[in-house]
């Protein structure tokens, strides 16, 4: 189990949470996680759209809901009159941090934009979630997971070498924004016990994937193409063997990942003894790295046989 030392690190810190769905909610639960108060304002007719995204069951909360929201203290404000409006600048001035994934337009709409919450408390820090980042040509469009996959790069290096590309099985525009953000707002809390001073912290959907998928980039800068997609194996090549095989029972979900660093022989090496195949180290098609991704179908024949033997918890331990 992992551990993080002591519960509590931000106790003291209240969080002013107007977000909706998983980008945002996944910030503020990890910041209640660690320990903030997180406040959730909801919309009384119905409250965060997340509670019947998914109704497994009529009138109770949504499972997805409930995964992204742990932790936090909710209550209902009615943004379509002043008084509610009123209300959560109420709460603004005794908050440290306010977060935001409205659409684009809608809390300066509403009169809860930075510049008016900064009016209310010079020192809080305002967090804006966002699909596209502002100056963008796309500032003004909606945004959910899939859509900023897409256009920070990501399905275009996932799937097989010859299919289309393939959307993760993660919501990782959502979550992974979320934490981006989460990170994003301890630095600023830090610097506001420092000097007292708050900001307005903007983090888009698309900018968080391109700097998930930053080693396709690279790739693209120093090849002059774009990373191609890889199916289980790795765009940026040279590591072999590597990739997924087979186990007992050949079940859909029976396979074991195997990974070897190209930073020297000593995976490989190991490997070839686990395999009781020493003689191997010396094979001249497996002498080197560069030899080994020559030679990489010989390889991934020889460890399917090995794979195949055993249960993937089996090949998992006696690998790891």
């Amino acid at each position: 189990m992992s551990t993080n030392g002591k519960a509590g690190m931000l106790t003291g810190v209240r969080v002013l949470d107007m977000t909706q769905f998983e980008a945002g909610p996944s910030c503020t639960e990890a910041l209640a996680w660690l320990g903030a108060e997180v406040v959730k304002l909801e919309n009384p007719k119905g409250g965060d759209a997340g509670r019947y995204a998914n109704t497994e069951k009529p009138g109770i909360d949504s499972f997805y809901f409930m995964q992204f929201n742990s932790g936090k203290k909710s209550i209902t404000c009615n943004l379509k009159n002043d008084d509610g409006v009123a209300l959560v600048k109420k709460l603004a001035r005794e908050a440290n941090v306010f977060i935001e994934n409205f659409a684009p337009g809608v809390v300066k709409r509403m009169g809860l934009d930075y510049e008016s919450l900064k009016k209310e408390n010079p020192n809080i820090i305002y967090a804006s979630v966002k699909g596209f980042a502002e100056g963008s040509p796309y500032e003004n469009f909606l945004s959910f997971d899939m859509i900023g996959q897409s256009a920070g790069g990501v399905l275009s290096i996932t799937g097989e070498p010859d299919g289309k590309p393939c959307k993760p099985g993660v919501t990782l525009a959502d979550t992974g924004t979320g934490m981006l953000m989460a990170v994003t707002i301890l630095g600023a809390l830090y610097r506001q016990q420092a000097t007292g001073e708050g900001e307005h912290l903007q983090l888009a959907m698309q900018d968080a994937m391109t700097q998930y998928s930053r080693l396709a980039y690279a790739y693209r800068d120093l090849n002059g193409t774009a990373a191609p997609r890889a199916g289980a194996k790795l765009f940026t090549t040279g590591n072999a063997p590597v990739g997924i095989f087979p186990c007992k029972p050949f079940g859909k979900n029976d396979y074991v990942y195997i990974y070897t660093t190209r930073a020297g022989n000593h995976h490989w090496e190991r490997l070839c003894t686990l395999l009781d195949r020493k003689e191997l180290i010396d094979d001249p098609r497996f002498v080197g790295q560069k030899e080994r991704a020559d030679n990489e179908e010989a390889l991934d024949e020889i460890l399917t046989t090995f794979t195949k033997k055993y249960t993937k918890r089996e090949a998992m331990k006696l690998i790891g």
